[in-house]
């Protein structure tokens, strides 16, 4: 690769072509997961509209240089960046909200905070996640769990359409009628599988009023409070969600139970009965909100630093003496200077998103009422050795009681069987659907389809 090839490119595009050396060229190319802090592209083209895109994909094609996406760039794994040539999409960020149908169209750079802020004065709704700075897309393509997914089915389960540039330099309308094996891996195959998404389209629904909660609970009623919760997780309304954790930082353990509910603070309260039951709370929080001001209540960003994440599904709840011998683990945790420290964690599941059937959509998670998630961080220069032999005991001791998925959007790059563990039985048809529309395998990182 010359310094010409480049030139051609940077010739023929509007956006900017970036290299090292530029300004603007980090904040581009730098990987969220600190972890991947080494990995860096060859150049990054700051995509101005869709055809920057199509002549980014002909010119990788034709030169054989890699090509990722990137939106928001949160990639666990360190997926949006590559070692060739990055395609930032953060231009195309136009939103277009119909009134009349709910309908909600969205450029493929747009983040999760700029579509809130878009919904709210018309109303409306969509199961989004609880980062402002994420990618809508990336959300999007590998599932998208919310607080209100219990309710209204993963953000991939509200996609109606969307429109790809593929390998070939087509761009394709991808919907129920259009491109259909296309719209169907896009609903939880994954970003930059099978091309770039140009944008994507949403069924919203009527923001109902909500309530919040946070409590938080000293180690001491650790157990108790785990086991109580679950059960709680597991018989209440799909209306309630609830985020359970176990959290270890700064040579403390903390419980917490962080939840939204469709429905007033008053219901709430009573439905986390069995919680202040189970232990007396350090800090309880339960409050009437509007839905858009619990939407910004939730919100949730790392503390940055490097990290590590491992996921199950659960169909039941977690056994007492599994949750003691992960507790009892999480306090010979090795240290970090990271505030985040380490963790476990379980997302109410169940309700709508299991009323979707595992073949209907890429996503074949259908059967759970858990999501599990455990973690570790650390700080770039620390040793990450011990951290991750950590994460992998604490797996060790939890994964039994799991049936054996994990969720893709929570990337784990140490995951051994990735291809069943992400996408089951769908996993077949993902490949025949890549083969069809990528046979050279243009768009192509670890654990891309097919590799």
């Amino acid at each position: 690769m010359t310094p010409a090839d480049w030139t051609l490119l940077d010739k023929h595009t509007t956006g900017p072509l970036l290299r090292p050396a530029d300004a603007g060229f980090r904040e581009s190319s730098a990987a969220f997961n600190e972890r991947w802090a080494h990995r860096e592209p060859t150049a990054v083209l700051r995509a101005a509209d869709a055809a920057d895109v199509l002549r980014a994909i002909e010119w990788a094609r034709d030169h054989a240089v890699p090509i990722v996406p990137r939106g928001g760039g949160h990639s666990y794994a360190g997926h949006s960046v590559n070692s060739g040539l990055v395609v930032d999409l953060r231009a195309l960020d136009a939103i277009a909200v119909d009134p009349a149908t709910a309908r909600v169209t969205v450029g493929g750079g747009v983040l999760t905070g700029a579509l809130y802020a878009a919904l709210r004065p018309h109303g409306l709704a969509l199961p989004l996640g609880n980062g402002a700075g994420v990618g809508i897309a990336g959300l999007a393509l590998g599932g998208g769990s919310a607080a209100t997914s219990r309710r209204f089915g993963l953000t991939a389960d509200t996609l109606r359409a969307t429109t790809l540039a593929t390998a070939a330099g087509a761009v394709l309308t991808c919907d129920a009628e259009q491109n259909e094996d296309l719209y169907w891996a896009c609903r939880g195959g994954g970003g930059g599988n099978f091309g770039i998404n140009l944008d994507l389209t949403f069924q919203a629904v009527p923001a109902p009023a909500a309530s919040t909660c946070l409590l938080l609970w000293e180690d001491v009623h650790a157990l108790e409070v785990l086991t109580a919760v679950q059960q709680l997780m597991l018989t209440a309304p799909e209306e309630t969600s609830l985020r359970l954790g176990a959290a270890r930082s700064g040579g403390r353990t903390l419980v917490s139970a962080v939840g939204l509910h469709l429905g007033p603070a008053a219901e709430l309260r009573e439905l986390l009965a069995p919680a202040f039951a189970a232990g007396a709370p350090l800090r309880a929080e339960i409050a009437d909100r509007s839905f858009w001001d619990a939407m910004e209540y939730l919100q949730h960003e790392t503390s940055g630093g490097a990290f590590a994440v491992r996921t199950h599904f659960a169909a039941r709840p977690l056994p007492p003496q599994a949750l003691a011998a992960a507790l009892a683990h999480l306090a010979a945790a090795p240290p970090s200077g990271n505030a985040d420290g380490c963790g476990l964690a379980l997302f109410g599941w169940g309700g709508a998103i299991n009323r979707v059937d595992p073949a209907a959509t890429a996503f074949a998670h259908r059967d759970a009422q858990y999501l599990v998630s455990l973690d570790t961080s650390w700080l770039p220069g620390e040793d990450p050795a011990p951290h991750l032999a950590h994460l992998a005991g604490l797996d060790h001791l939890l994964a039994p009681h799991a049936t054996g998925g994990a969720y893709l959007n929570f990337t784990d790059p140490d995951l051994r069987d990735w291809r069943a563990a992400y996408y089951g039985a769908n996993y077949p048809r993902l490949v025949a659907t890549k083969r069809r529309h990528d046979p050279d395998g243009l768009f192509a990182f670890p654990q891309s389809i097919g590799s």
